[in-house]
């Protein structure tokens, strides 16, 4: 028999950084405390949750401890245009844990196969550092932009660079 998993129901406005280091501009809501405790009990770290904002659906979105025993769930460029609300305003919230396990891009493997300083330099970084790469890659809109990414991320691994440096590299050219 399978145990259905916590669900939670909440309300809670959309969120903005100001000037905050690296969260700069991110748009958030907060899961408090308590909440959290439901999906994760005894969680203090990052997890994986999937359910709805509003009306629409999510899977595979961190939450991230906020330090003081809630968390943050960034709203990204698609969810915010999925529910198609801005800072300030209100949303419905209902979540529960994501026991999937996010898979890496399959183009983006197979070329780090084919690049083996690269490869082993990759292997090195934490997971979610391997999955900044990945959906990176994944949030290309066409095929020519995919492999840009796929190529600026096999130069950047190749030469050591993790993700943000990467970025800030090709930034500056």
């Amino acid at each position: 028999m399978k145990i259905p998993k916590p669900t939670i129901k909440f309300t809670a406005p959309l969120k903005k950084f100001g000037e905050k280091g690296e969260k700069t501009g991110w748009t958030y809501i907060e899961v408090p405390s308590e909440l959290a405790q439901q999906l994760s009990p005894g969680n203090r770290k990052s997890f994986r949750v999937k359910g709805k904002i509003d009306q629409f659906p999510i899977a595979g979105i961190s939450l991230l401890p906020a330090g003081d025993g809630s968390f943050l769930m960034a709203i990204n460029a698609a969810m915010r245009k999925g529910i198609a609300k801005n800072q300030g305003a209100i949303v419905e919230v209902i979540l529960q844990a994501d026991e999937k396990k996010y898979e890496l891009n399959a183009d983006f493997l197979a070329c780090l196969d084919d690049d083996p300083a690269a490869k082993t330099f990759f292997s090195t970084l934490p997971l979610s550092h391997q999955h900044y790469f990945s959906k990176w890659i994944e949030a290309a809109r066409t095929e020519a932009t995919k492999v840009k990414r796929i190529s600026r991320a096999l130069f950047g691994l190749a030469h050591q660079m993790g993700y943000g440096q990467m970025i800030r590299h090709f930034k500056e050219k």
